[in-house]
This record gives structure tokens, sequence and C-alpha cells, in this order.
């Protein structure tokens, strides 16, 4: 979905490095209205920003943000606003954010904005921006009330599920199109039938699940963790309920797997090949090259300070690409490496802290990729015609 508004197209100049193709900003920081128990952000030894007990951007960099970005990122324009809760920013926040992304968008440019929350304080005033600009909308809940308000809880230990509810009632009532991001923890993950015909019924036809793993300081899995075997069974159930209507849901994960077979880069970036497609912005204008290596080792830069050109060619951002790379044999010898290109970094390092290592998740891609490829890669010849048909098929060298 795009922002809602556009500006003729000017000449591009050729690229010398990888360029960062969206942002993902982190207005608030890790500051949250929440304090679910099984939070990466909140809390970390790692966190720079841990002793800080405030954390908001200020126009100023917010405006930075925008006119360097732009300029940058010409023609196209993403932002993409987590937390924490992004929502505590402000609703005066965002309504500037649309002035700047106004003033400094250049003719041609088409800019896009994104905006995960909790929903807990939607109301009409921020539905009007969300729907008068397109946003797109994700929406954090976990399924029905007693598996999202296990974990997902206030700072009084109350659950939070009805307050997101009401916030999902909002907007729906503005019309403001949304879908869901659902964490699998032990909360729900051995119940893939009744999370996925909760959202059906509540009127939910997108939706992203996220398996959750996190680990001690010895590497033992925390309790809400998820087996591999758990990830790939609910997964695997998942596809059988979703297959019949594949036209009208959107599940991320069989979306990201289609968009591969088409010969496209998947949205997911665990799917790519290196780790260079983003850049997370916190609040002060610290820049690092991912969602869950905000940690002062990682820091790229400020763009109060730095030129996007020059943080997208440090050595540091370089380096922490060729993470996903690092040579595994059982990655070469795998049949599902050409999609999978080696998981994610975050849970190939998080049990032991070696990215050398295997992704967590491993077995469970191994189980999904057996039985969703096939199918997938026959809709996706279908749908593209005959052109597909032979690239997904190509003729055997032999």
């Amino acid at each position: 979905m795009g922002s809602g508004f556009a500006f003729p197209i000017l000449r591009q100049e050729p690229e010398t490095t990888p360029r960062i193709r969206s942002l993902l900003i982190k207005p608030v920081s890790a500051v949250c209205n929440l304090d679910c128990a099984y939070c990466f952000y909140l809390d970390r030894e790692a966190d720079p920003y841990k002793d800080l007990p405030a954390r908001a951007m200020t126009l100023e960099i917010l405006e930075r943000l925008v006119d360097s970005y732009l300029f940058y990122s010409y023609p196209t324009g993403v932002f993409a606003f987590q937390g924490g809760e992004p929502m505590l920013a402000g609703l005066h926040f965002y309504r500037r954010l649309v002035e700047y992304q106004k003033q400094y968008g250049r003719d041609g440019q088409s800019v896009s904005n994104a905006l995960q929350t909790n929903a807990i304080l939607m109301d009409a005033d921020w539905c009007w921006l969300l729907r008068e600009y397109n946003w797109l909308v994700g929406v954090s809940i976990d399924g029905p009330e007693p598996m999202h308000d296990r974990y997902r809880r206030n700072r009084g230990g109350q659950g939070t599920w009805r307050r997101v509810m009401r916030g999902i009632e909002t907007l729906k009532e503005h019309k403001v199109e949304f879908n869901v991001l659902c964490v699998l923890s032990q909360a729900n993950v051995e119940h893939p039938r009744e999370v996925y015909r909760f959202f059906r019924s509540i009127g939910v036809d997108n939706i992203q699940y996220i398996p959750l793993a996190e680990f001690d300081g010895q590497g033992n899995p925390l309790p809400f963790t998820i087996t591999p075997g758990q990830y790939g069974r609910f997964m695997l159930e998942t596809f059988e309920l979703w297959w019949p209507e594949r036209r009208r849901v959107r599940i991320r994960l069989f979306d990201n797997i289609a968009e591969a077979l088409a010969g496209q880069k998947p949205g997911n970036c665990t799917m790519h090949e290196t780790c260079d497609s983003y850049v997370v912005v916190e609040y002060n204008g610290d820049v690092y090259p991912c969602d869950f290596f905000v940690e002062r080792a990682w820091r790229l830069g400020n763009i109060m300070e730095d030129t996007w050109p020059e943080i997208a060619r440090r050595r540091l951002r370089l380096e922490f690409a060729s993470k996903k790379a690092l040579p595994r044999p059982e990655c070469r010898a795998c049949e599902f490496e050409a999609i999978c290109h080696g998981g994610c970094p975050k849970l190939r390092h998080g049990p032991h802290r070696r990215f050398e290592d295997l992704d967590y998740f491993c077995e469970a891609y191994k189980m999904i990729y057996a039985r969703v490829l096939e199918p997938l890669r026959k809709e996706v010849a279908r749908l593209c015609g005959p052109q597909a048909q032979r690239e997904l098929h190509p003729p055997s060298p032999y």
C-alpha cells in the first residue's frame, strides 16, 4: 500500500553498494504500554538506551529523517514504524511525518508508510489518518483471549485482549484495512485450527505468524519458546486450512515462498541471500542493520551526522549482511537452500551466539518446504502462464 500521494520521474544514479530499501523506525524505541513476557526489545541487557526512562523522536530528527531518506531512496520511500508501541509517539508526530513527506518528496516519488501496533490507543482520529493516506497497518494479537493474554499483559499484569479487540473493531468501523501479526508461543502453537478460525471469524484475511525463539545465557530455550517440530506442525496444519481459500486469504510465509518460486525477492528478509534490505532507525537517529541487533557493537551511524550513502557503505553493514552467507555444509547439501538461504541470522546466533550455526528452526523449514513447495509451484505456474511454466520447470540438462 502507498501513502496516498506520488510525485513525475527523475533519473536515478547507478548503485554502487547494496541500497537501503526501507526503514524500520523506532520513534519511542522500546517504550511500550504493554509488558509482554516474551518481548525481545524491552529490558534487554544489550539495549544501548536501557538507562533512559523516556525516549521519543523529536520533530527535528523526524524532519531530517524524511528529508534525507527521500532524497536518497528516490524513486520510492518506504517507512515502517514499530516499537515498543509506536503510537506512543502521538498522532501529531505522524501528522507532521506526512507533511514532511509531502514537502520533501520529489517529482515521481511514491511514498508508503506502515505501522505495527497493539491497537490499544486506536481511535477515530488515528483511523482518519491511516485511511486517508492508505497506511499498511499491522495489529499484534496472538489469537483467542486465553492464548493472547497468557503472555501479552500490561504492566499491572492484566490481560490485554479485550482492549486490542476494541482497537480492531475501531479499525473495522472506520474501514481501515489491517493485517494481524501473531507470535507463535507455547500459548497457541498447539492450536493451529483454533487460531486460524478465530482470525477468520473476526474478518482477518491477511496473517503473519512469527515463531518465537528466545534463549537464556546458556543457550537454553526460555519457557515460551516453541520447538522446531511445533512450528513445522503448526504451519503444515495451517496450510491445509488455508489452501481451499488461498484466493481469499493471505498467509505471509506462503506468500513469500510463492514469491521466491516466481523469481521475485520475497517480502520476508529471512529468505534473502544477504541481510541488507533495510535498517533500523532508533528514536535518536542511531542506525542499526537489524531489528534484532540494536546493540552498540552494530551501530552504523546517526542520521544527524551521516548521510545515507555513507551509512550504506559502512564496512560494518556489509559485514553484518555477509553473516547470513557463512558456509554451512548442511545448507550446501540441502535441496531447499535456494529458497531458505540459511534462514535468519538472529535464529542462528540466538542459542549460542554463533552466526555459523544452523537456524534454530531449520527442521521446521524442511517440514514446511517438503509439503508446500510443489502445490505452490504449480499454482504460481498456472497463474503466471506458459512462460512461468518453463521457468519453474526448466528442461533437464542431462
